[in-house]
């Protein structure tokens, strides 16, 4: 039997003391990152969301194998908060990732209902041939089974309730989703709530990517403020564990195992988005003190480096690297890079051949 089949469903049990110093842990790195965010520019808090968007918008669309252009996908979020950013076509895949994402972060105040579902759905799908119940729950007679492509699995994965169910089953899921719970955990209620909504795989297509919406739109409001984190991009780098833990809750209904990974996942998810918005400040800064004393050279090495995120350049930069970046001379690269370490944007490692630069981000 199926987890959906048992006669508690759908009533996912585990114990709230497993994930207690999770919770604590969760509750206190979100109020510091609270105040810091209060704090900081305005422009540096923009570039942040962008940032964490558009993570979160293609680690989710990699995880169902889907790859997005993150410039076209950064374009068009930049674009709807009224950002300046390059001219890129309208309807593409990117751009309806991005509809999706900005409108679960404007509208996380809001109670889900069905028409907000369609909605999002719509949003992902508005071009796609493939989708027969675009904007809607399935429909059709076929069972929806999720097929496993892992080697030593079983060939089905999960098969989901028939559809004739789905939108009974949807309105008992979304009045759960709504109603207020002060006593329960914030990270254990939306452990259940990403399992349950997947659970039912209510589209025709998209159950992950909107499953993963969910998880944002009841962290932001169980907190009362856009939540900013990445946890596509955590779950993606843990693909095999994230498909393993929810199949370990096809045929039970005790979540125990799945809450504590799903718990975990998001305090990882946090302190990566933290080291993400350090890092922002930290471009933010070194730029302001190098404008009018670096030439466009380096300018352009710094920002491209910085395009690589908070690890920089695998292995650091190399003076090939500056190279093939700047198409100068190599007697004028070593100069530049030589300056850059003197006014303190860069550090130097290695001797010869062995020699590479790093982002100075502690000055």
């Amino acid at each position: 039997m199926w987890n959906w089949e048992l006669p508690d469903w759908p009533k996912f049990s585990y114990n709230p003391e497993d994930i207690a110093l999770l919770e604590r842990k969760f509750l206190l790195g979100m109020g510091k990152a609270s105040a810091y965010l209060k704090s900081i520019d305005r422009k540096d808090y923009k570039g942040f969301v962008v940032e964490v968007l558009s993570a979160e918008g293609i680690g989710s669309a990699k995880i169902e194998g889907e790859l997005l252009d993150r410039e076209g996908l950064q374009s068009s979020i930049k674009k709807h908060f009224g950002l300046a950013a390059p001219v890129k076509k309208r309807v593409d895949k990117e751009s309806q990732m991005a509809d999706l994402l900005c409108n679960v972060y404007e509208t996380f105040e809001m109670p889900l209902n069905h028409e907000m579902l369609y909605e999002w759905h719509t949003m992902l799908f508005k071009e796609a041939a493939h989708i027969a119940d675009k904007g809607k729950y399935r429909t059709h007679d076929d069972t929806m089974q999720i097929v496993s492509n892992h080697l030593g699995s079983p060939p089905i994965f999960f098969e989901a309730p028939p559809s004739e169910r789905v939108f009974k089953e949807m309105d008992a899921f979304i009045r759960w989703f709504n109603a207020t719970s002060d006593h329960e955990p914030i990270l254990g209620r939306v452990a259940i709530a990403h399992l349950y909504f997947e659970n039912i795989h209510p589209f025709e297509d998209g159950n992950g990517r909107i499953g993963r919406a969910l998880i944002e739109k009841m962290l932001s409001q169980s907190l009362g403020h856009p939540v900013l984190l990445s946890l596509s991009k955590l779950l993606e780098k843990r693909k095999r564990d994230y498909y393993a833990e929810l199949e370990r809750c096809n045929r039970t209904l005790d979540a125990g195992h799945w809450v504590k990974f799903f718990a975990e996942a998001v305090i990882q998810a946090h302190e990566e988005a933290m080291s993400l918005l350090y890092f922002i400040i930290a471009k933010s800064k070194m730029m302001s003190e190098l404008t009018g004393q670096i030439n466009e050279r380096q300018m352009k090495v710094l920002l491209r480096m910085f395009e690589e995120g908070p690890d920089g350049f695998k292995g650091g930069l190399s003076a090939e690297n500056y190279l093939k970046i700047t198409k100068t001379s190599r007697a004028t690269a070593t100069r530049d890079l030589t300056d850059l370490v003197e006014k303190g944007a860069l550090i130097k490692t290695g001797e010869l051949r062995h020699t590479r630069y790093w982002l100075n981000l502690k000055n």
